[in-house]
């Protein structure tokens, strides 16, 4: 039986940290493609170098060349310019709306049939250009915010209440920015809201370093993260993959859930072999919906400014 295929368009921290979790956990054969002659091959040599040590036969590959990512059945969008100290999202807008689109042109021609999952910032805009520039079902275009905005609240959460990490489960709804909306009432340590278990103070104070995690680790490395996003693109990738119908938070095409219309933001999805399967609508309070509208009103001046 051939194993599955997927392409990890950029080769940096991200996409290189991506494609190694991939094979490692040998969930597809990998194409890892960037523009810089030499990296992609270096980075994949490197990688396949490593198999027989750590027991893997997926195969690896790496080049500047978009018909090696033909018939593809995951194509995972990293490539962008990272943010820099003192850089919001947003700053990236222009320069990476014009690398996503012409991505998203290549990967099309190369495998009309696959599933995009974009990671590159800013989130709920770039996924946005990629299903405006492709025309592929909205369900077969995702965003990768959720499931690492979830992974930083539930690592505070954890933390805090020094407890397996496997007990939380956690949701963070809305844009990947400033504005994302934890949920406390929806997060749980095995079972029990987190409302029972720690005072307000607390609380507001994790889920604001949750809206926050990705400056934090900006502000200490100079650079973007790339260990929590790589794991985070590689669980949506085997719950795709395996058709595994996990509900993850997910940047989807809302077309008037949570009264929200034509805008890609972020929210609980099944998710499958078919991609974004169903999406969830749980019940908010008229302050999280209020503030889910924000997030949606600022993803939505971003989408206007580069016309997606």
């Amino acid at each position: 039986m051939a194993r599955r295929k997927v392409s990890v368009i950029g080769a940096g921290n991200v996409g290189a940290t991506a494609a190694q979790r991939i094979v490692d956990k040998q969930l597809a054969d990998v194409v890892l493609v960037d523009i810089v002659p030499g990296v992609p091959q270096g980075k994949a040599l490197d990688l396949a170098e490593s198999a027989p040590i750590e027991g893997y036969d997926s195969r690896i590959t790496g080049t500047n060349e978009y018909r090696d990512t033909a018939g593809s059945d995951i194509v995972v969008i990293t490539a962008g310019i990272p943010r820099k100290p003192g850089m919001s999202r947003d700053d990236l807008l222009k320069t990476n709306y014009d690398i996503v689109k012409g991505v998203t042109e290549q990967v099309v021609k190369s495998s009309p049939n696959c599933i995009i999952i974009v990671v590159s910032n800013p989130l709920d805009a770039m996924v946005q250009t990629a299903y405006r520039v492709s025309n592929f079902p909205k369900g077969r275009v995702i965003g990768m915010a959720g499931v690492l905005d979830s992974a930083r609240f539930r690592a505070f959460i954890g933390m805090e209440l020094k407890v397996s990490v496997e007990n939380i489960h956690a949701f963070v709804l809305g844009g990947h920015g400033d504005t994302m909306v934890p949920l406390p009432r929806y997060a749980t340590v095995s079972g029990i809201p987190i409302t029972e278990l720690l005072p307000k103070e607390t609380i507001d104070r994790m889920a604001d370093r949750a809206r926050n995690g990705g400056a934090e680790i900006v502000k200490l490395l100079n650079t973007s993260a790339w260990y929590a996003p790589s794991s985070s693109i590689v669980e949506m990738v085997d719950v795709i993959l395996n058709d595994r119908k996990k509900i993850l938070p997910c940047a989807a095409f809302l077309e008037g859930e949570y009264g929200i219309n034509g805008l890609y933001v972020g929210v609980p999805v099944k998710l499958g072999g078919n991609g974004i399967e169903q999406i969830i609508e749980i019940s908010l309070t008229n302050e999280e919906r209020a503030a889910l509208h924000k997030s949606a009103a600022a993803v939505k001046e971003l989408t206007d400014i580069i016309g997606v």
